[in-house]
């Protein structure tokens, strides 16, 4: 794909090109494309986030991909500069090796293995380990720091690279990645051939189910072409001699599940009981047809609308309004919201992100301090999912009499 993105005419699961449109969001520039001031005279481009629900397996998708090349071969994001996730990952490396009866010196690979987190954690238990990641910078200081990393997109030539200079693998991991792929099927093959008989797949990706629920929409941007249910999953890795065996419900990124998936020709492993009953809730719900979506999108319209009666009051009264976070998913609800154009400037508690601008709309962000020192009468929480943490931290705002609007999961205002 040598264009700056396509659009797809065929479901990325089962191929099908019965596709509906159920959420009209609205374009945005590419999430995390913060710009320094060098760069304010270069226009970004909006590109669609439109999701469309397939009618043959209830997979729901973008259909329009942002060429990967431009998204992830300059990835500045590592996974080691959150305590939290090393932690996760820790324990993740623990309890997969307990639970699964995986015997030391087996090999782990990881697809999308970052700055080697989780891989220097299996690591720690006498397992041998590969990374694949296209982010070349990232995957080369990998390999220095130990953990040898391919700087490729895996697809199935890696996976037979792989297998032929290290042997099968006993457990492939995928976290956070597996909703980033728009070729799904070349990669599930390459899993599959890499994949040893008894082996495992595990992976980790945000959950449609606590999405709908937790209002969760903004985790739809251009990195995330795949929002993934269990249903339209069993389907689709049965196609490559794959099924799932069990699921657990992770917190992270508004509410996720850990997968695991077993040769579908060779099973060890009995059907756990929690993914019954999570295959249940998804048939009872009626998961995988429109009319959740369309419901789902109904809500949304209805926080927008909430969202804009406070902004555009606030404004209407001459009063300013800036926005709290900037980072991929605040884009999105920046754009869909409308608010690109209504807010005055955004802060952030990253000092990497202060100084920069905002992707598109070239926003100035500055440090939380900004909110008193430019006299900000009311700032919308963009990174909503740390509503709590952002109003503790920020009393002294308050206290001078300034407000918070809180825009999801429910609209509402904190003030004193």
């Amino acid at each position: 794909m040598t264009e700056r993105f396509k659009h797809r005419t065929a479901c990325r699961l089962c191929d099908s090109s019965s596709l509906e449109l159920v959420l009209p969001i609205r374009p945005s520039p590419i999430g995390d494309a913060f710009v320094p001031k060098e760069r304010l005279h270069e226009e970004q481009e909006l590109f669609p986030l439109d999701c469309y629900l397939c009618a043959e397996c209830g997979h729901l998708q973008n259909l329009d991909v942002v060429n990967p090349e431009i998204l992830f071969r300059d990835y500045t994001y590592r996974t080691s500069v959150s305590l939290g996730l090393v932690e996760h990952f820790r324990q993740y490396a623990e309890s997969a090796l307990k639970e699964l009866e995986i015997a030391p010196g087996g090999l782990v690979v990881e697809i999308g293995s970052n700055d080697g987190s989780l891989l220097r954690a299996f690591q720690a238990h006498g397992m041998r380990v590969i990374g694949v990641d296209p982010a070349r910078e990232i995957a080369e200081q990998a390999t220095q720091n130990g953990v040898p990393t391919v700087p490729e997109f895996f697809n199935a030539t890696i996976a037979n690279d792989i297998r032929a200079a290290h042997g099968s693998a006993a457990l492939i991991c995928a976290n956070n990645v597996f909703a980033h792929m728009d070729d799904m099927s070349e990669v599930t093959a390459g899993i599959r051939k890499l994949l040893a008989d008894q082996g495992v797949f595990i992976f980790e990706v945000s959950y449609i189910v606590d999405m709908i629920d937790n209002m969760v929409f903004d985790t739809i941007y251009h990195e995330h072409v795949s929002h993934h249910a269990l249903t339209p999953l069993e389907r689709f890795l049965n196609r490559h001699d794959m099924t799932i065996f069990d699921v657990a419900r992770m917190p992270t990124k508004g509410g996720s599940i850990r997968v695991f998936a077993q040769p579908l020709s060779t099973p060890t492993r009995p059907i756990s009981e929690r993914l019954k009953m999570l295959l249940a809730e998804e048939a009872r719900r009626e998961i995988v047809k429109p009319g959740v979506y369309r419901e789902w999108f109904k809500l949304i319209e209805k926080r927008k609308r909430d969202v804009l009666d406070y902004v555009d009051g606030m404004i209407r009264a001459g009063k300013t309004v800036a926005g709290y976070g900037a980072s991929t998913t605040t884009t999105t609800l920046l754009y869909h919201f409308e608010l690109e154009s209504r807010l005055k400037f955004i802060v952030d508690d990253n000092p990497l992100k202060q100084g920069m601008f905002s992707p598109g709309a070239h926003l100035p962000v500055y440090p939380p301090s900004a909110l008193t020192e430019l006299k900000a009468d009311a700032a919308v929480i963009l990174a909503w999912i740390y509503a709590k943490p952002i109003i503790e931290r920020n009393q002294a705002f308050l206290s001078g009499g300034g407000q918070f609007l809180a825009p999801l999961p429910e609209t509402r205002v904190i003030a004193y």
